[in-house]
């Protein structure tokens, strides 16, 4: 063989190899029964705990209703002040609840946690058994009551998602009903095709060390929830990670490649 087709097969190789390392891959998805716990589907590592990043506004939801700083899915409406995190054109205008989950706003989830202070949000934390219940945030900042589910130290597997939201689903949390029936508004995903009405959060966060630096391109991506057709009832968390940085959010891809596999006329949840 000559050099030239060695050196072309080595370069197709190369090409071939570089993509599948940097993949992203599926770590879990789990599918439960409500009320029973029982699982109908588990596939991946579905122990491992990393950061909840936006998934935590669902437990935020809870904890902003039962205390009485949100009302309904409207009120209040807060407005955007210089010095909020914006990392996303849509977060700098006035949000409401509904557009807060929407648009998934962190600087409208800092205003409820701030609301609670330190020591009831740690109660409700403790209260949900919320993954590893760690609240300290970033090490030596002190900034956990408004940064502890954004990488930093709070942990949660896709296990303990589905115990959380067994509970939540369940309505066996601490919270009040409003809090679960305002909760289950703004987070509603509508009847998909195959007639589950889905309810749900994305979230997208980085792997974090020990030191707590956090290690860029290798995102993951959630999407976790619960969903109603009939007299059945269901929940789930998928949890994917990124091999490599890529344009579009991993929490996205999760959230579609879920409804896709779950929710589709095509793949109905048996």
């Amino acid at each position: 063989m000559s050099a030239r087709p060695l050196s072309l097969a080595a370069a197709l190789l190369m090409a071939l190899s570089v993509p599948a390392a940097a993949a992203t891959k599926t770590i879990c998805t789990i599918v439960a029964e409500a009320p029973s716990g029982k699982i109908v589907k588990k596939e991946g590592m579905c122990d491992r705990r990393v950061t909840p990043a936006s998934t935590f506004k669902l437990a935020i939801a809870l904890m902003g209703y039962d205390s009485g700083f949100l009302i309904d899915t409207q009120t209040p409406e807060l407005p955007f002040k210089k010095g909020y995190i914006d990392w996303r054109p849509q977060w700098r205008h006035a949000q409401t609840p509904q557009s807060w989950l929407r648009e998934s706003v962190v600087w409208y989830s800092q205003q409820i946690t701030r609301h609670l202070g330190a020591e009831r949000f740690k109660a409700y934390v403790d209260a949900f058994d919320y993954g590893n219940r760690d609240v300290s945030g970033d090490r030596g900042k002190d900034n956990g009551l408004t940064n502890a589910w954004l990488s930093s130290f709070l942990r949660i597997s896709p296990k303990e998602q589905i115990a959380f939201l067994l509970k939540l689903a369940n309505r066996e949390l601490p919270v009040s009903e409003k809090a679960y029936e305002m909760t289950a508004a703004i987070s509603d995903y509508d009847v998909q095709p195959s007639g589950w009405h889905v309810h749900g959060k994305t979230g997208a966060g980085l792997p974090v060390r020990a030191d707590g630096t956090k290690v860029r391109g290798k995102a993951y991506g959630w999407f976790v929830g619960w969903a109603d057709r009939g007299d059945r009832t269901v929940v789930f968390a998928r949890l994917i990670q990124d091999g490599a940085p890529r344009k579009s959010p991993p929490s996205f891809r999760a959230r579609d490649g879920l409804l896709k596999d779950l929710f589709s006329t095509a793949n109905p949840l048996k």
